[in-house]
């Protein structure tokens, strides 16, 4: 039986690799400059406050969509395991000096952050280290902040879709370990450990098609108003692509 570090050094491998070139010029093409500003549009919302805001990323890979977010707070660190993603990251943030990229895990963190986010991190984890992530990311979060995660929907009709008519371009874009997740238990994981955690479903289309045809912002825009409307409907959402986590710890009881 394969260990939590042994699935780690093979994400790690394959992310030394992403983050040595073909990265840098996808996540720079027009619809996936789009998707991440969407993202970072859905971040700040959670924060009642953002300029006076401490935010952590982890898994923050080169940092394009923590570059985007810290113009708007007061500091934003990013962690990864990858060295080749935080070089680029440090060097594409050199002139901003709020950011702090630094090489790392969750166990490496120190300090409290008004919000704590994973975008695509989750899933990576194994098993064994994801059942732990809830309590180490209490230990983050300032009073009253939240964890913030965006993950496959293990139920993505998409995914369905893609292995079927193009599943070398799946295969390409997936590591041999990560796994699209449970909203349902992924939320019951996070309220066992104390925190209130509701799902929603991000989108159908958009995300896929931003991976798919990077340079086509477009086709991004017209699928993302469609998502808008799609992940809407009750029934029909639990089939979207992707899933976000929104977690947060009770405020300390106030003394008598």
């Amino acid at each position: 039986m394969e260990t939590s570090g042994e699935v780690l050094e093979r994400e790690l491998r394959y992310h030394e690799k992403l983050y040595s070139g073909f990265a840098q010029q996808h996540f720079a093409r027009p619809a996936v400059r789009a998707l991440r500003v969407h993202m970072v549009s859905r971040l700040l919302r959670l924060l009642p406050k953002p300029r006076s805001a401490r935010v952590l990323s982890l898994g923050c890979g080169i940092g394009d969509t923590e570059i985007l977010v810290a113009p708007h707070v007061k500091e934003l660190h990013g962690v990864d395991l990858s060295p080749a993603a935080i070089r680029q990251a440090r060097q594409d943030s050199a002139r901003l000096t709020n950011t702090r990229f630094f090489e790392g895990s969750l166990d490496s963190i120190r300090g409290q952050f008004d919000l704590v986010f994973g975008i695509f991190f989750l899933h990576h984890l194994p098993d064994s280290t994801l059942e732990a992530v809830p309590r180490k990311i209490a230990r983050m979060l300032a009073p009253g902040g939240c964890f913030y995660a965006l993950d496959p929907n293990r139920y993505r009709l998409s995914g369905a879709i893609g292995s079927l008519l193009v599943p070398h371009l799946m295969r390409k874009y997936q590591t041999e370990d990560e796994r699209e997740l449970d909203p349902v238990r992924t939320a019951a994981m996070f309220r066992g450990a104390g925190y209130g955690a509701r799902v929603g479903y991000y989108d159908f289309l958009s995300s896929p098609l931003a991976g798919l045809f990077p340079g086509w912002r477009g086709g991004y825009t017209a699928a993302r108003l469609g998502d808008d409307l799609l992940t809407r409907i009750p029934l029909l959402q639990r089939l979207g692509s992707n899933f976000e986590l929104v977690a947060s710890l009770p405020p300390p009881a106030e003394k008598d």
